[in-house]
Parts: structure tokens; C-alpha cells; sequence
């Protein structure tokens, strides 16, 4: 009797056990799978293996490995309508910016910014789930596949959040999300992301914020590699293809392609990329991957225009924020100077820029405009167009649109017939473009100032300002694509040249740039609030104060000094204004050209 009563115990024993060890292998592989899902949704910490898995690549292999990370897909409301596919969601210090992949004929003024926010809920295990719908704040074609909405920050409170993503629904559509929406739809930081990346060669120029290199140095690249993008089962990239990079200065990384694709040069564009870093300690190095919105694109523009007769003798680039009032007059008058064709690099404009440049274009003066969205990259924009503009220049100015090249001597010889002076910048730089080191052309800087003024002049900054500091200040460069470091390092006012090559300073009185710097106090307060340059600090920032990029003695708030428009005035000079009235004004009505075509 007792023995059968031992076997019945040890039946149920059994089976206790065998319910229990199932409880716990269930339990364990639940929390496996969560740990997955976690490394899935946070997918930019890695720990690699030395050794480098380099697989060959097939036609059907190079297909994986196109961007198609989508989010959601906006259903339209009517079957033949357009649909929208939202890549990436990036989150800046003052607005949402989103990455869509749109068909040509796009209407995205049909558009509203949803936000979803996850709320704790202390009656209930379940968090609250609150939804926002604002207007866009503005929309702007990226690329030739792709178009960006920037959408305002959502009006809750961050610190009772529990999670949030922002999305977007055509007008009238009505929709709610499960919670499990949240999982993948988290946005970037500007703070920790690659944003951009362009093809050179056999290598690849990958843009990247967050890196914290040190500023206007070279970087060693030992320890920074490149990653190339593959499809995988959930919205997030696998990165397989890795290869070391072979230059890094401040926000620039240049890595070579890897080989399998290098064979496939065709098939290159569009691929996902993102850099690493070795991180952790010498005991446990961790190689940690940054997230990445950044596909491979060519460096040529979707406007190239080759001639037949060969590259453009004088191009220029520069990067504007709300200055479409400024740009007429800076490209009608450096086009008289010579400068053949002019890269616009439009940092989040509001003011009808694109139109400027459109109209501009239209009457022949060979201007493109660039959507750059990341805000204060003045530097790593600069590489990225010395880059484009290789394709197709000899010589790239890189200056702003307050910024004019005067030519004193020129200026004011005395002919019979004809302007004096015309082409002198394109002349001046034709001069050099057969010499064997000399890669870059250096012009030193007048920098005016209010001239008395209280509102800004109707005919234009050269006409308007003719009070200045008497030294010069900063210098302005134009240089030899070609011949420039592969770190593509620069400073704003000049580029890192490769070795061998050397500058060249203008004399002071051949050449010299009329800085309109210090405009009536209406002017300057915008460009107050708003920096491009990556590494000068903020007008806000209470950080070299003496910097000769700040205006001494202003301070860090947008409060008009006294006298504001009496102050850096040092020297009357009217030299371009008596030029330009001479020659330029028309007879009947006194306007000037970039007056007339604004009419």
C-alpha cells in the first residue's frame, strides 16, 4: 500500500515538475524574445567581432540592399490618389522633420501632423493614449524620390510621456493606433544620427552628426567604420557589409566601398549607410553604430549641365536661410564678375527662395537650389558641394550673399566703350588655373557696417552701406575642387588643401570682398537667432565673446544697442556704390537690374 501511494507522489511530482519546468522554459523564451525585440527597436548598439564578413554580392543580393524602411503608409482616400511612404522621423530642437518617399506629382498640402503620445496610467496596467492633430508646418522636395514635412513640436508634457511618434494623415481621414505602433516608430535625435551621404570614386562621404570630433582638425580614422544597409524582417536596416574608413574630420567620414559593391557601381545609389565607433574600454571595446537616415546618393546634381567646351571656368556656392531678398542682387552682380553657375544650399527657408531661384534660372543665370534641412552643418554642406561642384567647375567660390568682390583697379579704368571691369573675378581666377600649387585664391574682407541707416536700403546692401571698419577682417576663398584634402576639411572661410598645393592672398588693393556684416538692426536680429556655421558659436551662447564671427559688444541678447546704426563706421567708402550708379543704374528710372526683375 505504501508503495503504490509512493508511485502516485511520484506521478504527481512528475507532472508538477514537468508543468513547471514547461512554466519556466515558456517564461524564458517569452523574455528572450522581448530581449530581441528590445535590440530590434534599439538596433544602434552592437558588439562586433574583429573579423570583417564581406559576402559576395548578386544582382538579387544588391536589391536587398536598397532603402525601403517604411514606417507607414499613408492610404490615400480616393484608389488612383498618390500614395506617401514615411521613412524617418528626426527630432530638432524646434520641429519634427520627416523623410517621405512621394511620387513626382505630389500634393502634400493635403497633409496633417498626427501625434501619438503614451501617457502612465496609474488606475489601469495599460498606458493612455493621447493623439494631437496639427497643421505642417512647411513641405519641400528633397531629392529626385524623396520630399520632407517638417512638423511643429506637439503641445504635451515630455517628462509624465511615457512614449511618442509623429505620423501623417491626409485631411478628413480618422484613425487610432495600438499600442503596438510604438514599436519602430521612434524618431531620431539631431544629436546622434547620419544624415547625408554621397558617392566620390570608390569611396563613399558619409555625413554624420554626434561624433564629437574635434573642430577644425583631422581625425584619426582608425577607429570609425562604415556600414552598408540590408533589408530585414521588421522596418529597421540590417547593416552587414562593413568597411574601414580611410579619413574623418568633424562631421565628414570617408570610407572605402566594399568591393562586392564597387563591382555594381550602378547599384550603389540608394543604399543605407551609417558609421560606428569603437567605444567601451580596452578590457570590453564595444563598437557602437550610429542610426542612420542616410542613403548613398551620386555627387551629381539633378541639374548638371555638361558643355561641350568643358567644365565652368567659376562657380559658387553658399548656404541661405531666409535671404531671398538678398539673393537677386548677389547673383546679377557676381554673374557680371563671371561666375558661370551658382549652388544654392537652402537651410529651412521660409521666404520664397525657391521661387528666387527659379526665376533666376529662368533668365539664364544657371542657378540650382539644394534642400539641406540640417540645421547649423555650414561646414559638412560646404564638403558636400565642393564635392558637386567638382563635377563640374574648375575653380568654386565659397562666400555669402552679403558678401561682394569689389575690384578697385578694375573698377575704374577709363574706356571708351563698355563697362570696366566686367569678368575681373572669372579673369582673376583663369590666371591661376594653370599653375602647379597653387589650389586656392584667398581675398581679405571690408566689413561694413549700418551706415546711418535705419531700415534696410530699397536698392540693395552695395548701394545702402558705405560706412565701414577701416582693417580688414576674415577672408573669403575660392578654390580648386579637385585639388582639395580628401578629409574635405574646412573652416567656412577655407578649405584643408591636399599636400603639395598651397594659397594665394590677393593684395588689398587687386581685390577685396565688401562684407555688408552689421545691417540696419532689423536685418541683423534675424541672423541673430539663427547660426549655420557647425562650429561658431551661437550670438546667444555666452562663448567668445571677442570672436571676430560676433559683433563686439553686442552681447548675448537681441536687445539693439544704443546707436546701433552709427556703430562700425569707420571709413566712408562709396567706391562700389559710385561704380554701380554709373554704369549700372538704368537712365529713366534710376533702378538697378536686380531691382527691375523684381517687379
Amino acid at each position: 500500500m505504501d508503495s503504490e501511494q509512493r508511485r502516485k507522489r511520484k506521478r504527481t511530482v512528475g507532472r508538477q515538475l514537468h508543468i513547471s519546468s514547461s512554466r519556466s522554459l515558456f517564461i524564458c523564451l517569452f523574455f528572450f524574445l522581448i530581449f530581441l525585440l528590445f535590440l530590434s527597436s534599439h538596433h544602434h548598439f552592437f558588439i562586433f567581432t574583429p573579423s570583417t564578413f564581406r559576402p559576395s554580392l548578386t544582382t538579387s543580393t544588391l536589391s536587398l540592399l536598397y532603402s525601403s524602411a517604411s514606417n507607414s503608409i499613408l492610404d490615400p482616400l480616393h484608389p488612383t490618389a498618390p500614395s506617401y511612404t514615411l521613412q524617418h522621423r528626426i527630432i530638432f530642437p524646434d520641429h519634427h522633420l520627416l523623410i517621405l518617399t512621394t511620387p513626382q506629382q505630389h500634393q502634400l498640402h493635403q497633409l496633417h501632423c498626427v501625434y501619438y503620445t503614451l501617457h502612465p496610467n496609474a488606475s489601469s496596467p495599460a498606458p493612455t493614449l493621447q493623439v494631437q492633430v496639427r497643421p505642417l508646418l512647411s513641405t519641400d522636395r528633397y531629392d529626385e524620390s524623396r520630399s520632407i514635412v517638417r512638423c511643429p513640436l506637439p503641445q504635451t508634457n515630455y517628462t509624465t510621456a511615457a512614449s511618442q511618434t509623429v505620423e501623417l494623415r491626409r485631411r478628413g481621414e480618422v484613425g487610432r493606433r495600438n499600442l503596438g505602433f510604438f514599436i519602430n516608430q521612434t524618431a531620431q535625435s539631431w544629436d546622434r544620427v547620419a544624415y547625408e551621404a554621397i558617392l566620390d570614386g570608390d569611396t563613399v562621404v558619409v555625413f554624420v552628426k554626434g561624433l564629437n570630433l574635434r573642430p577644425h582638425k583631422i581625425s584619426d580614422p582608425t577607429r570609425i567604420r562604415c556600414h552598408f544597409g540590408l533589408k530585414s524582417f521588421h522596418q529597421n536596416n540590417a547593416f552587414l557589409l562593413n568597411t574601414r574608413a580611410v579619413s574623418v574630420a568633424q562631421e565628414v567620414v570617408r570610407c572605402m566601398l566594399p568591393r562586392s559593391i564597387r563591382n555594381n557601381p550602378d547599384k550603389v545609389r540608394g543604399i543605407r549607410v551609417t558609421v560606428s565607433y569603437l567605444g567601451g574600454n580596452v578590457r570590453h571595446p564595444v563598437r557602437v553604430l550610429v542610426p542612420s537616415v542616410a542613403t548613398v546618393s551620386a555627387p551629381g546634381s539633378s541639374k548638371v549641365q555638361k558643355r561641350k567646351s568643358g567644365k565652368y571656368e567659376l562657380c559658387a556656392c553658399t548656404m541661405v536661410w531666409n535671404q531671398a531678398s538678398a539673393l537677386r542682387e548677389w547673383v546679377m552682380y557676381h554673374a557680371w564678375l563671371g561666375v558661370e553657375r551658382w549652388f544654392i544650399y537652402d537651410n529651412n527657408s521660409d521666404d520664397d527662395v525657391e521661387k528666387v531661384v527659379q526665376d533666376l534660372d529662368l533668365q539664364g543665370f544657371n542657378v540650382s537650389r539644394k534642400s539641406w534641412p540640417w540645421i547649423k552643418t555650414q561646414e559638412a554642406g560646404f564638403s558636400h558641394c565642393a564635392l558637386r561642384a567638382r563635377e563640374e567647375c574648375k575653380w568654386v567660390g565659397f562666400f555669402d550673399v552679403d558678401e561682394f568682390f569689389y575690384f578697385p583697379g578694375e573698377f575704374h579704368q577709363n574706356l571708351r566703350e563698355g563697362v570696366p571691369g566686367e569678368n575681373s573675378l572669372k579673369s582673376m581666377v583663369a590666371n591661376f588655373s594653370s599653375s602647379k600649387s597653387i589650389a586656392e585664391i584667398r581675398t581679405a574682407c571690408h566689413s561694413f557696417g549700418p551706415s546711418g541707416l535705419r531700415s534696410p536700403p530699397k536698392q540693395g546692401v552695395t548701394l545702402g552701406y558705405t560706412c565701414r571698419l577701416q582693417s580688414p577682417e576674415r577672408h573669403k576663398s575660392i578654390v580648386r575642387p579637385d585639388l582639395l584634402d580628401i578629409s574635405l576639411l574646412n573652416v567656412v572661410h577655407h578649405f584643408q588643401l591636399r599636400e603639395g598645393f598651397r594659397y594665394y592672398n590677393m593684395p588689398e588693393g587687386t581685390a577685396i570682398v565688401n562684407h555688408y556684416k552689421y545691417q540696419v538692426w532689423e536685418t541683423f536680429k534675424a541672423k541673430f537667432f539663427r547660426r549655420v556655421a557647425t562650429y561658431v558659436v551661437d550670438w546667444q551662447e555666452d562663448q567668445n565673446k571677442g570672436s571676430k564671427d560676433r559683433a563686439p559688444g553686442l552681447g548675448t541678447e537681441a536687445i539693439e544697442p544704443p546707436n546701433w546704426r552709427l556703430q562700425f563706421c569707420e571709413v566712408w567708402d562709396t567706391g562700389l556704390k559710385d561704380f554701380l550708379l554709373s554704369y549700372f543704374a538704368d537712365p529713366a528710372t534710376g533702378l538697378m537690374p536686380w531691382e527691375r526683375s523684381s517687379l
